[in-house]
């Protein structure tokens, strides 16, 4: 090999635009010895095996010690070993026990480690035929070297990148690489340097399938040198994303921990060195103010909110793989999809029929015969329009395929796509038994772009002929109409072709001949001439049913949806135009975006809906010009192709039937209808997890807002602390654990799908929010510290028993405050004070549960030992349930004003 072939060998030379010689000299190889043994021994040893770099991997230790990088564990576990020290053993096991069932919640609803990589690796082939020392042998894939000569043949996967040097009839399926909806002609001729890889018709690449005829590769690039080895490498490369539900969290976690230590070693300064207070008494002290600050309970329920989403979200065919990943759907602002699978069904079908009589609709998709053939909206008897039979006729007989139904009732096609569409076509029409017997036939080629087959039909003999519309437009010298045969009208054929195609339809035409009984036999020189032009076919693979309504509800909820395929511009325009995705002027294709610096490419990413003709690397190109935008990128796909957009996307969504494992594995999401439409329901999900996740917040921190109120204000005045530690820990896992978890379930909000997409910066809580936490907390202070001190003289002959009665009423009104709270939380936006409170039944069994809980933290000698509590009168709930009343009202009326306020 020389040493310019070797310092370049691989994808990133430019072997598609040279002769095969040049190729061939270039990698020191022959096309009849392949190479030798020893030439082989020496190039796997220069270049490795044939296969991908394994991907590290992390182990459940490493995920578990993930789970303490929190802020506010950090927190937690700080004030458990200070308690400890103080030998108030207690406090730090509650504590402790609270750190580690966040800990063991997050770990266990912890999605799959990533398997990119892997997935990947599982598309690539396990053996090759090839030619070495003259001989033809097979060998592992693994094996390949550049300059090797590999035998391809219709089912083969191809296993290494290839330069073709033969080709007869070779087909190969690249939609997983490339995009493209139809297995791709190859040929052994040169090609544009700045050729898309679906433009490459002189390539072979590898993980794609041989689906027709025969061929000859040299190998010009093997692992990380392939195309699927760049796939790869920009995979590896996407660096690992952090949603922006877990920024805010984090961001208001080191806020929050900051705001809280500051606040406690003020504290503790002052009641030492002012006060005149304790060293324990004061450690103690703080200690309060760091339990009662942190909202424990907070990533215990998060998690729970997330994962219940995730059950939620799996009901509505949307399977999460990362659970932080629930959320960040809800606030996507612009959704990048693949056309081919995606958009539309990766299924060809026959939209449209054009005799010399007309124009023909055909209804329904995919190879299920269901569906009709119209004209003017009205379905038609095939029967008695004798050229539109003749012409279905024509599509069964002159084909190789074939379409079942499997036993779940589902259609599958067995041969080509093009063929599997005039068969469906045919079986619509009423013709599937028609089944003339074959006496011969001339299979499709390249070089002649035709299929003919020599039939008896009826005991006449008749070759039909389909193929490229232009060829058999050349063969024919008349047109059937119903008048009968006449002059055939080039012009009108022409015309009616271009219109077909520019509806991003592919056109075959269909012809026949007439032949006489003692025809036995024909060949390419016997079909030069004399059809009769039966009309044209216009085959697209079409727009899924449902995801015109899909976009249609995105663009309502301000979410742009944006195509990018790897499929020609033509037919990408078309779909678009059935999907109603508005485009600003044409399609831009891979050969415009890579003639792009990154503010042109920002520019187009912003004005325009529709990318052709895209490679992997354009793809991801795209999605980063978007995110430099400060816009949340979702991205679908199916192919491998779509891989390290769909890692980079903010969220990732793959098809779970008919998306490779690569794709799915790269996504945060997978869709198990493979439906555009179940993106729309993910949507509101989305949003509705992360109005319930403010809901919560908004609930949980002016509980903690009392807490610390009470105390600072305790020791400000230099009084006796209203509620210990232990009961600060009581109160926020018994309300977390029965009246936050109600909010986690709430339904969807009215006109949730109405409103814009949330700014990725824009904080969880915004001004009014802020102002409501600091309402209800000290609202929720003033009534405890309010409740305490009207029970507790608070003089020297105060006893203990006196002392733990009133922790206990000042703690039971925390809690009845809250629990009226819980339902001005259920309504972000609106007044709670309406029928429609009543329609959702866990906050009120969440309460039951609580009243439960309460009451055994007060009356059971047990509960009373642990917490330092004590039972109270009967008579004094009546004045706490009338507290939290007062509580409820207040807030309503603030929510109102603040509404008013916030409007203007």
């Amino acid at each position: 090999m020389s040493k310019e072939a070797e310092s370049e060998s691989g994808n990133a030379r430019l072997w598609h635009t040279m002769e095969v010689d040049t190729v061939l000299d270039e990698l020191d190889s022959n096309r009849e010895t392949g190479l030798s043994h020893e030439q082989a021994r020496a190039r796997l040893e220069e270049h490795g095996p044939n296969k991908l770099p394994e991907p590290e991997k992390r182990g459940w230790l490493a995920r578990l010690v993930a789970q303490f990088k929190n802020v506010l564990i950090y927190l937690l576990l700080v004030a458990a070993v200070v308690a400890a020290l103080l030998n108030e053993w207690a406090e730090a096991a509650v504590i402790l026990a609270v750190v580690l069932i966040n800990v063991i919640v997050s770990f266990i609803q912890e999605g799959k480690a990533e398997k990119a990589l892997e997935g990947i690796k599982k598309m690539l082939s396990l053996e090759a035929g090839v030619v070495r020392d003259s001989e033809s042998a097979t060998i592992e894939a693994e094996q390949l070297v550049p300059g090797d000569i590999v035998l391809l043949k219709a089912g083969d996967k191809v296993a290494a990148d290839l330069r073709l040097i033969s080709a007869k009839d070779l087909r190969a399926e690249e939609s997983p690489l490339t995009g493209e909806s139809e297995a791709v002609e190859k040929q052994i001729k040169p090609v544009d340097e700045d050729a898309v890889l679906g433009d490459r018709t002189n390539m072979a690449f590898s993980g794609t399938t041989i689906t027709y005829g025969e061929g000859t590769g040299v190998v010009v690039g093997t692992g990380v040198d392939t195309e699927i080895g760049s796939i790869n490498q920009m995979i590896s490369e996407v660096g690992e994303k952090t949603t922006p539900l877990l920024l805010k969290i984090d961001r208001f976690g080191k806020l929050l921990s900051v705001v809280i230590v500051v606040v406690a070693a003020a504290f503790f300064a002052f009641g030492l060195l002012v006060r005149g207070f304790g060293l324990r008494e004061m450690f103690m002290a703080a200690i309060s103010i760091v339990v009662a600050s942190i909202p424990e309970g907070l990533p215990a329920v998060l998690t729970i909110t997330l994962a219940l989403g995730v059950q939620r979200m799996a009901r509505r065919h949307a399977i999460i793989r990362r659970l932080p990943s629930v959320e960040t759907l809800g606030s996507v602002s612009v959704i990048c999809s693949d056309k081919t699978g995606t958009l539309t069904r990766n299924e060809m079908t026959v939209q449209t029929v054009v005799t010399a009589d007309g124009e023909f609709k055909v209804t329904g998709s995919g190879y299920s015969p269901d569906g009709q053939i119209t004209r003017d909206e009205n379905e038609v008897a095939v029967d008695d329009l004798p050229v539109l039979r003749q012409l279905v006729e024509c599509a069964k007989a002159c084909n190789d395929s074939s379409i079942v139904e499997n036993d779940s009732g589902q259609w599958e096609l067995q041969g080509t796509a093009t063929e599997g569409a005039l068969l469906t076509l045919a079986y619509k029409a009423g013709r599937q038994d028609f089944e003339p017997k074959r006496i011969d036939g001339v299979p499709f080629q390249s070089e002649h772009k035709y299929m003919a087959t020599l039939n008896e039909v009826d005991g006449d003999r008749i070759v039909f002929l389909k193929g490229a519309p232009e060829r058999i437009l050349d063969m024919c010298d008349k047109q059937l109409s119903e008048q009968g045969e006449g002059e055939l009208d080039r012009d009108f054929w022409k015309q009616e072709m271009e219109r077909i195609a520019s509806g991003g339809e592919r056109v075959l035409a269909c012809a026949l001949r007439h032949e006489s009984q003692s025809t036995s036999s024909i060949d390419h020189e016997d079909l030069s001439n004399s059809f009769i032009m039966l009309g044209l076919t216009g085959i697209i693979d079409p727009p899924r049913q449902e995801v015109l309504e899909a976009i249609e509800e995105c663009k309502r909820a301000g979410i742009r949806t944006i195509m990018i395929t790897g499929d020609h511009a033509i037919t990408a325009e078309g779909i678009a135009r059935q999907l109603g995705i508005e485009s600003d002027g044409e399609a831009i294709t891979g050969a415009d975006l890579a003639d792009m610096d990154d503010d042109q490419l920002l520019q187009a990413a912003m004005n325009h809906n529709v990318f052709a003709r895209t490679d992997p690397e354009h793809k991801l190109r795209l999605v980063e010009a978007l995110q430099r935008n400060n816009l949340l990128c979702g991205m679908t796909g199916d192919g491998v192709n779509d891989a390290p957009a769909l890692k980079r996307a903010d969220i990732g969504i793959a098809m779970g039937i008919k998306g490779t494992e690569v794709s799915k594995e790269a996504s945060e999401m997978v869709l198990t209808d493979d439906n555009f439409a179940s993106i729309v329901h993910a949507v509101e999900e989305g949003r509705t997890i992360y109005d319930n996740i403010k809901k919560t917040i908004l609930f949980l921190l002016p509980a903690n807002g009392a807490e610390a109120s009470v105390i600072v204000v305790a020791i400000l005045l230099g009084l006796t602390l209203p509620i210990s530690p232990l009961q600060i820990l009581w109160v926020n896992m018994v309300s977390a654990v029965t009246l936050a978890l109600s909010l986690t379930v709430e339904p969807m909000e009215r006109k949730v799908m109405e409103r814009p997409p949330r700014k990725p910066d824009d904080p969880i809580l915004g001004r009014g929010f802020f102002l409501r936490i600091l309402f209800v907390s000290i609202l929720g202070g003033g009534l405890t510290f309010a409740a305490f001190f009207l029970s507790y003289s608070g003089n020297a002959d105060a006893s203990n028993a006196e002392l733990a009665q009133a922790r206990t009423i000042a703690v039971n009104m925390l809690v009845v405050a809250h629990t009226f709270y819980l339902f001005t939380c259920r309504k972000l936006y609106e007044s709670s004070i309406s029928k429609e409170i009543f329609k959702h039944k866990v906050p009120f069994m969440s309460v039951g549960l609580l009243i439960m809980l309460q009451l055994l933290f007060t009356y059971t000698p047990f509960m009373n030992t642990v917490f330092g509590t004590a039972p109270i009168p009967a008579r004094v709930w009546l004045y706490l349930v009338g507290g939290g009343i007062f509580a409820f009202l207040a807030v309503e009326l603030q929510k109102k004003l603040s509404r008013r306020f916030l409007s203007r």
